[in-house]
C-alpha cells in the first residue's frame, strides 16, 4: 500500500516548475556579482524570481532579501530589538522576542502596541490564522504564504519572514520583505550583497526554484486548489469526529489554514500516534516535542490553556494540492481502528 504524506506544514514536495528551474539555473557558472556577461545572466536569473516572489506575494514595491529561511529571517529581523510576542509562535521567532503577549484559547493573540510587537499570520501547528494589527513590526508568513490569498502590502506590517519549502520550493531558501527604505542592520557582513543587508554569494539555484514555486503557488491560489485542500480536511475532521467521541479538534470554527487539523485525544500521547500511523503508511506531525529524550507538551495547545495531558496528546495532519480524498478517509479509518485499541487497553 502506498504512503500518503500529510505533512506540509513541515515540508512539501518540490514542485516540477521549481525543479525545472533549479535544473536551468545548473548550468549557469556566474556569479550574480560579477559584471561580465556570465554574471549579469546569473544576476537576471535572481531578479526574475525576485519579481515573482514579489507579484505572488502581493509585494510590489517592497524589498524582498534573501535568506536561508525564515529562521535565519527571524533573526535578521529581530535581533537586537526586543519586540513582544506570544507562546504560540514559532520557535523561530520566541527565541527573539519578550514573551508577553496572551493568547485566548481560540488561539487569538492580543495586540497591545503593534510596533513593538511580532505575530504569526497563520499557525503551523493548529493552522489558526491572526488579524494582523495595522503598523505592526514583523509577520511570520511562513505557513500561510501560498496557502492563504495575502498582499505584503495591505498587511500594514513593517517586516513579514516567507520560505519556499513551505510552498513546493526547495528547502534553503527564504526571504525578508520589507517596507523599502527600512532600516535593517546586516548580520552577515561582508560583500554587501541583498542591498547590503545579507552578505554572501546568492543561493542561485535554491532562489530560481523559489521564484519558479512561488509563481506556481499563486496559480494554484488563483484556480482555486485549495478550497478543494479545505474540503478534504473538513471530510477528515468529520470522520473522525464521527468515530471518536473524546477527540478535540483544536481550532474548529475558526479562521484556519485550509490544510491543517490538529487534535487532541487526552491520554494518547500524540509521538505514540505519529509512530503508529507512521507504521501504517502515514507520515503526520505530533504536537508534542522530544528534547533530550523527554517529551515536553505543546508550548502552542499550553499558551491556549490546555492542560499538559491534552497538549501533550495532539497531532497535526496538514493536507497538500497532491492529497485525494482516499488518503484522508484511509487516514481516518485507519486512525479510528488504533483510537479504538488505545481506549480497549486504557480501560
Amino acid at each position: 500500500m502506498k504512503r500518503v504524506y500529510l505533512d506540509h506544514n513541515a515540508t512539501t514536495p518540490l514542485r516540477p516548475e521549481a525543479r525545472d528551474a533549479m535544473v536551468a539555473a545548473m548550468e549557469l557558472c556566474g556569479n550574480p556579482s560579477s559584471v561580465h556577461a556570465e554574471g549579469r545572466a546569473a544576476k537576471a536569473l535572481v531578479e526574475r524570481a525576485r519579481a515573482q516572489i514579489a507579484a505572488a506575494f502581493g509585494a510590489d514595491g517592497a524589498d524582498i532579501v534573501f535568506t536561508s529561511g525564515s529562521t535565519e529571517g527571524a533573526a535578521l529581523a529581530l535581533a537586537g530589538r526586543d519586540l513582544h510576542g506570544s507562546a504560540v509562535e514559532h520557535d523561530a521567532i520566541r527565541s527573539w522576542i519578550i514573551e508577553d503577549l496572551p493568547a485566548s484559547q481560540s488561539g487569538l493573540v492580543d495586540v497591545a502596541n503593534p510596533a513593538q510587537s511580532a505575530l504569526q499570520l497563520a499557525n503551523s501547528e493548529t493552522g489558526i490564522v491572526q488579524t494582523l494589527p495595522p503598523g505592526l513590526a514583523v509577520t511570520d508568513a511562513t505557513q500561510a504564504f501560498g496557502k492563504l490569498p495575502v498582499a505584503f502590502n495591505w498587511m500594514g506590517a513593517q517586516m513579514a519572514l516567507i520560505s519556499a519549502h513551505k510552498l513546493g520550493g526547495p528547502k534553503g531558501i527564504g526571504a525578508v520583505v520589507m517596507k523599502r527604505g527600512t532600516d535593517l542592520p546586516a548580520l552577515i557582513k561582508g560583500g554587501g550583497q541583498e542591498m547590503g543587508r545579507r552578505s554572501g554569494t546568492e543561493n542561485v539555484i535554491g532562489i530560481a526554484g523559489f521564484g519558479a514555486a512561488a509563481e506556481a503557488a499563486a496559480q494554484d491560489l488563483a484556480n482555486g486548489v485549495w478550497e478543494q485542500v479545505r474540503e478534504f480536511r473538513n471530510i477528515l475532521e468529520n470522520a473522525l469526529e464521527a468515530g471518536s467521541k473524546s477527540t478535540i479538534f483544536v481550532g474548529k470554527g475558526r479562521d484556519r489554514l485550509p490544510n491543517t487539523s490538529c487534535f487532541a485525544t487526552p491520554g494518547w500521547k500524540g509521538e505514540t500516534q505519529v509512530m503508529q500511523m507512521d507504521l501504517a503508511g502515514f507520515a503526520v506531525s505530533a504536537g508534542s516535542a522530544c528534547s533530550s529524550g523527554k517529551v515536553r507538551a505543546s508550548a502552542v495547545l499550553t499558551a491556549m490553556g490546555y492542560d499538559e495531558v491534552t497538549a501533550a496528546s495532539a497531532i497535526r495532519v496538514s493536507l497538500g494540492p497532491q492529497t485525494i480524498e482516499e488518503d484522508v478517509l484511509r487516514f481516518a479509518e485507519t486512525w479510528l481502528e488504533k483510537e479504538k485499541k488505545h481506549r480497549a487497553r486504557a480501560a
